[in-house]
Parts: C-alpha cells; structure tokens; sequence
C-alpha cells in the first residue's frame, strides 16, 4: 500500500497517511504515544478491512513513523488537528473511530470537533482500546515526584525509559500544558453513537479503573466495556485482536 502525504497546520507538518478504498462505514485508526500505524493492531485491522471489503485509513502523528516533525514538539491538540485532517481529506461517509491508548483522548476529541461542526453523522462507533483520555492530568501529573516536576518546569521536559522502545518516552512542559486545555474528562461526553472500550485489567500504564471512570461519563446508554482478564496494555495478542476484530464487525453488523 502506497504511502500519501498531506501538509498540516501553519508550520506545514508532513503527515504520512495509508488508505484502503472499500465500503463505509470505514475504519479510522489512530495510534498511541510513540506509536505509529505500522503496529500489530493497526495492520490487522487494515488487513481485515480489506478481507471485508471495508475502507481504512490509517497515519503517523507528527513526530511519529514516517510522518515529518520532531516528536517533542507534538501535543494533544497537535495531534488532533492533524488526525481530523486526514479525517477530513481521505475519508467519505460515516466513519469508525478506533483509538488505541493516547489515540482515545485524540478521537474523543475529533467527535466534539465534529459535533461542534454539525457533522456528525460522520461519526458512526468508536472503539477505544486501552484509553488514556486525560492522561497527562489524571494518570502522569500525580504521580511524578517533586523533582521530575521540578525538572519538567526547569528543563521543559522530562525523559523516562520506555517498556516499549529503546528510545526515551519525552513528556514536555508544553504536552502538560496543552492537556489541561485538551481535557474531556471533565463532565459529560456527548458522542452520539455507540462506543465499545476494550482494556486490559493487567495493563501497567492505563489502569483498568480509568476506563470505568470514562464510560461514566459517556451518558449514552449505548456503551459497552470489555474487561481482558489477563490482558496488557498493549492487548496485541492473537487472542486480544481476535476480539478487537469480532468487535469491529459487531460495529458493522457484519461477522
């Protein structure tokens, strides 16, 4: 799959988009901290879109894979703009949000965009997988010691050993900054359509009460969460994209 290129934002970030043309409503995959759209789930759920007949659209955040940008630079909000973007330049019809981690907060706030906008019957589900809404306030912020706090306000930025990579997660004065303008945990959040959350009750960074804390404050009745038992934040096993796929097409109302 050829990758295109879209130009974002007044500074002209570089944002790498893969899409797969097929029926709506589509997928739309958006990715998590530091990770890009190359990744287990995200190319599984392209490939059986294409087994289904189903479009897909799949990219890199600035800063991330083979989009341009540097990743310090980048925050939720940037992030969002860029997703909504592509949302807005390679997809047609109702669409299907699937947030995975930071990726959840960035589709929560593309569906108030599209609300604000009017539009949204572009919106048609979302899954959430492993959602981190908020997680700058609600997960990082309380548990950093005075010192790294210290160090993000002196510094700008604070780096830490990634579980996940070789390279150091890098969490910027100016990413807490703009996530406490980005939050939507902070009283009802109308979507308009059904979401299903998938979490894992052994992941190590989004503690499996956050996604309990989310789902109540989506006031829709039409909300389902899934608890993996032994799952992990990552929920990339055979078994956690089997169901990832079976959920997807409940979404569809396919098998």
């Amino acid at each position: 799959m050829n990758v295109e290129h879209l130009v974002v934002g007044a500074d002209a970030r570089d944002i790498a988009v893969r899409r797969r043309e097929g029926r709506t409503p589509g997928f739309v995959w958006l990715g998590g901290y530091r990770s890009d759209m190359v990744g287990t789930k995200a190319v599984a759920l392209d490939e059986w879109c294409g087994e289904k007949g189903l479009a897909c659209c799949r990219h890199d955040y600035s800063g991330h894979g083979e989009s341009g940008g540097e990743f310090r630079d980048g925050t939720i909000s940037r992030w969002t703009e860029e997703s909504l973007a592509v949302f807005d330049a390679f997809t047609d019809g109702p669409q299907i949000l699937v947030g995975s981690s930071m990726g959840g907060w960035v589709a929560l706030l593309m569906a108030r965009e599209l609300k604000r906008r009017g539009e949204m019957e572009r919106l048609a589900a979302m899954l959430l997988i492993a959602p981190a809404p908020d997680f700058t306030h609600e997960l990082m912020w309380p548990k950093l010691s005075d010192a790294q706090k210290r160090e993000i306000e002196e510094k700008g930025y604070l780096e830490e050993p990634s579980q996940y990579s070789d390279e150091p997660n890098i969490y910027t004065h100016a990413l807490f900054e703009d996530g406490e303008r980005s939050r939507v945990m902070t009283g009802p959040i109308e979507i308009g359509c059904p979401v299903h959350i998938v979490q894992g009750m052994k992941d190590p960074d989004v503690p499996h009460q956050h996604a309990m804390k989310l789902a109540e404050h989506l006031p829709s009745d039409n909300v389902t969460v899934t608890m993996v038992r032994d799952g992990d934040h990552r929920l990339s096993r055979p078994q956690d994209i089997a169901l990832l796929l079976r959920i997807a097409g409940d979404l569809v109302g396919i098998g």
